[in-house]
């Protein structure tokens, strides 16, 4: 079967891509990294964090490089100050809007939101912050969540429905005040359908998740969804 593809410029540079390809991933496949905190390997896209905004050729809007798929002849920009300035602006409203003291984190220089704003230069936040309280709740054997440093990517609840299967983890509310729950919002450790198996804490680009006792540095293993996925594939192709 012949794959159709589609030729664009990325940065300039031309590139070929499968159709139906996503510019984030067209990118990535050819050496542009475009920052991200949502989006993961082997989930579907999300396009909620909104770091991963483009500049396309003709138009003044700024797509998201992880929901907006290629098209022939598309020359898109990925590194401009305008773009610079959007990225910072959208890591100081991450910061903002929950309880991040990096020195305090047990994700402390094993964090992506950290990384992403030593990256951008966001040494300080321009926007009132909102110190939340919300509730810690260690109540499972070993799993945590922490809500004050959740920046609402839903990997973990993505994680949990399509590469588990079982769908214990969703969101509650709306906007910020969003909250990732344990089935009917319980406490995690009177879960009926948790199967303790982890993802979640691994694929939390902050602190938000964690395996109690255990060092986050361990713990972080991002590309857990691509290599599952990419071995449930193998074994259907046999």
């Amino acid at each position: 079967m012949t794959t159709t593809t589609v030729t664009l410029k990325i940065d300039g540079l031309e590139v070929t891509v499968p159709e139906g390809t996503m510019i984030l991933k067209a990118a990535k496949d050819n050496g542009i990294i475009i920052p991200t905190l949502c989006n993961l390997e082997g989930l579907s896209p999300y396009g909620g964090c909104r770091l991963c905004l483009v500049e396309i050729s003709g138009s003044p809007k700024l797509f998201p490089a992880c929901i907006t798929p290629v098209s022939s002849g598309m020359e898109v920009t990925t590194k401009s100050e305008r773009l610079t300035e959007y990225r910072r602006m959208a890591v100081q409203m991450l910061l903002a809007e929950r309880t991040h003291i990096c020195s305090v984190c047990v994700a402390n220089d094993h964090c992506e939101l950290q990384s992403l704003a030593n990256q951008l230069g966001v040494d300080h936040v321009l926007f009132e912050r909102k110190w939340t309280n919300l509730e810690i709740d260690s109540s499972h054997d070993f799993l945590v969540i922490d809500r004050n440093r959740c920046i609402l990517c839903t990997r973990c609840i993505r994680v949990c429905d399509e590469i588990e299967g079982v769908h214990t983890l969703d969101l509650k509310l709306r906007g910020k005040d969003s909250q990732v729950i344990m089935d009917l919002d319980e406490h995690w450790g009177s879960s009926c359908s948790c199967t303790s198996c982890r993802k979640c804490a691994k694929v939390c680009p902050v602190g938000a998740i964690y395996i109690e006792g255990e060092p986050v540095s361990h713990t972080k293993h991002k590309d857990i969804a691509e290599f599952i996925t990419e071995r449930r594939q193998r074994k259907w192709k046999r």
